[in-house]
C-alpha cells in the first residue's frame, strides 16, 4: 500500500500556500469546519460509516491503481475529514496532503454513495475538506487560477466582455456562410430560450457555438444569448470550495436570465456546470429549485428529435459507444434520454459495462483536470479502468456530452494509444441533421437585439 506522502506531487500553489499555513490558522480553520460549516449531515455520516470497505471497488483511482487501498474512499475520508472530526493534531504538511488527495485523487462523482450500504455521500465529505483547504489558502495552482477568474471576470477563462461579444459576431459571420439570414439573437427580451455555455467556448471551442446556432436555427428556435457577464454556467469555484464566489457567479447566471425575462435556461453540453446550476450553486443561494427553469442539452436534444424540430437525414454506421457523465447521470438521471439521442444518430451503438448510473467517472471531472499538467500522469493512471473499458467496446467514437469528461477522455485514448474520437451530440447532429433549401432564402425579423 502506499501513501500520500510517498505519492507528493510539486505545485506551486500549494507550496506557497504550506509557507503561510500556522498551527493557529489551522486550528481556526478546524474549528470552523465542526462547529458552523457542517452540521447533523456530516455528523450522521461520520458516525454511521462502518469502515466496511465496500466503497472500494467503486472508485477509478482504487480499481485502476491495483486495488491499493488508500485510494478507497473510505480510505480517503479517514485520512482527512476523521482527523478534523476527531480534533487530531494537524500540521502544515498533513493539510498538502489532505488537498492532494481532495483535490486530485477524488472526482466528487458519487459513484461510491451507490456502493455504500448506508449511503454515505463521500464526494460531499471530500467537497467539505477542500472547503476547508481553501480556507487555509491551500489550492492547486491552476484550479485556483480559474477560481480567481471566476471571481474578476464571472467567467472562468479570463474572457473580456468585448472578446465574448466578439466571439460570437465572428461564429454568426462564418455561419452565414451555410444559412445566410442566420442570426445569433443577443439580449432579446422575453425569449423563450436564454442559452449559456462554458467559458472554453468562446475561448477556444467556437465551433460548438457555431454548431448550437445552426441547430436553433433549423429548429426555428426563440432564443438569445445575453453580451454581459452572465453567460458562462461553468464554476470552478464550487470544485475549489470557495462558496461565496461559486454563489456570486449563479447569481449572475440567474439574474441574466432574470433581466431578458426568458422562460427557461437551455444549458450546453456540460456536466459539472449543471451540478452547479441545478443542484448546489441554487440551493447554496437559497432557492428552492432553480429561480429559472434549466434544461441540459442532452433533454434539449432529445425534445427536439421527438417533437420533429429537427429531423436526421442519416444515421452513421462507425461503432459508437456512450459514456454516461456522472453530474447528468448519476445527478439527475439522463441516461434513457442520452441512448435516445445516441441511436437516432448512430446505427452501432455497442454499451460499456457497467454504464449508465453505474459507469466510472472520467477522472477529469470535480475540478481534477483543472489542476493542471502537474497530476495529468497520475489522473490518466487514476483511470486506466476507462480506457480499458473503451477498448472493450471497440468503439471508433465515443459519445460524451460533457467537456470536462470529453477532455478527460481524450487524454486516457492518447495515453492508452486507443484509435477512438471523442464526440459531443453536436458533433454529429449538426452534421447529420436535414438542412432544408429554404433556410437558404431570408427570413422574417423577428425582433431583439442583435450582434
Amino acid at each position: 500500500m502506499s501513501t500520500i506522502r510517498e505519492r507528493r506531487i510539486t505545485d506551486q500553489g500549494l507550496e506557497i500556500g504550506l509557507a503561510a499555513l500556522t498551527q493557529d490558522r489551522i486550528r481556526e480553520a478546524v474549528q470552523a469546519i465542526r462547529n458552523s460549516e457542517t452540521g447533523a449531515k456530516m455528523k450522521v455520516y461520520h458516525e454511521t460509516c462502518m469502515r466496511c470497505g465496500m466503497c472500494a471497488p467503486a472508485c477509478h483511482f482504487y480499481v485502476s491503481n491495483d486495488n491499493d487501498p488508500s485510494y478507497a474512499p473510505v480510505a480517503k475520508v479517514h485520512q482527512t475529514m476523521t482527523r478534523i472530526l476527531n480534533g487530531e493534531d494537524i500540521g502544515p504538511q498533513d493539510v498538502y496532503d489532505f488537498a492532494q488527495i481532495a483535490y486530485t485523487e477524488c472526482n466528487l462523482c458519487r459513484r461510491c454513495a451507490f456502493y455504500c450500504p448506508v449511503g454515505i455521500d463521500i464526494g460531499y465529505i471530500m467537497s467539505t475538506v477542500r472547503r476547508f483547504c481553501y480556507k487555509l489558502g491551500m489550492v492547486p495552482q491552476y484550479l485556483n487560477d480559474t477560481g480567481n477568474s471566476h471571481a474578476s471576470t464571472m467567467n472562468q477563462m479570463w474572457v473580456k466582455e468585448d472578446e465574448w461579444t466578439d466571439s460570437l459576431l465572428w461564429q454568426e459571420e462564418e455561419a452565414r456562410d451555410e444559412f445566410p439570414h442566420i442570426r445569433i439573437p443577443l439580449d432579446k427580451e422575453g425569449a423563450d430560450i436564454f442559452y449559456s455555455v462554458i467559458g472554453p467556448e468562446p475561448k477556444f471551442q467556437t465551433q460548438l457555438i457555431y454548431q448550437a446556432a445552426c441547430i436553433m436555427h433549423v429548429a426555428g428556435l426563440d432564443w438569445t444569448m445575453p453580451s454581459f457577464p452572465g453567460w458562462d454556467n461553468s464554476d470552478m469555484s464550487m470544485y475549489i470550495g470557495d462558496f461565496e464566489t461559486m454563489g456570486r457567479v449563479k447569481k449572475a447566471h440567474f439574474d441574466a436570465a432574470q433581466k431578458l425575462k426568458c422562460k427557461r435556461i437551455v444549458m450546453g453540453e456540460c456536466g459539472h456546470a449543471f451540478r452547479s446550476v441545478h443542484d448546489v450553486g441554487n440551493r447554496w443561494l437559497g432557492a428552492k429549485d432553480s429561480p429559472v427553469p434549466i434544461v441540459h442539452s442532452i433533454k434539449f436534444f432529445a425534445d427536439l428529435i421527438r417533437e420533429g424540430k429537427i429531423k436526421i437525414a442519416y444515421k452513421i454506421d462507425d461503432p459508437v459507444t456512450i459514456h454516461d457523465p456522472c453530474n447528468v447521470i448519476r445527478g439527475r438521471g439522463l441516461m434513457d434520454e442520452l441512448r435516445y439521442v445516441t441511436h437516432a444518430l448512430c446505427s452501432n451503438v455497442i454499451e460499456m459495462t457497467p454504464n449508465r448510473e453505474y459507469n466510472y467517472c472520467c477522472c477529469a471531472g470535480g475540478g481534477v483536470i483543472n489542476c493542471g499538467p502537474p497530476y495529468k500522469n497520475s489522473r490518466v493512471q487514476g483511470n486506466r479502468v476507462k480506457a480499458e473499458q473503451i477498448k472493450r467496446t471497440g468503439a471508433t467514437i465515443v459519445i460524451s456530452p460533457c467537456h470536462n469528461c470529453h477532455s478527460g477522455l481524450e487524454d486516457i485514448v492518447h495515453g492508452a494509444k486507443i484509435d477512438a474520437k471523442i464526440s459531443f451530440l453536436g458533433d454529429l447532429i449538426y452534421p447529420q441533421m436535414e438542412k432544408p433549401a429554404h433556410f437558404t432564402e431570408p427570413a422574417p425579423c423577428n425582433g431583439g437585439g442583435h450582434v
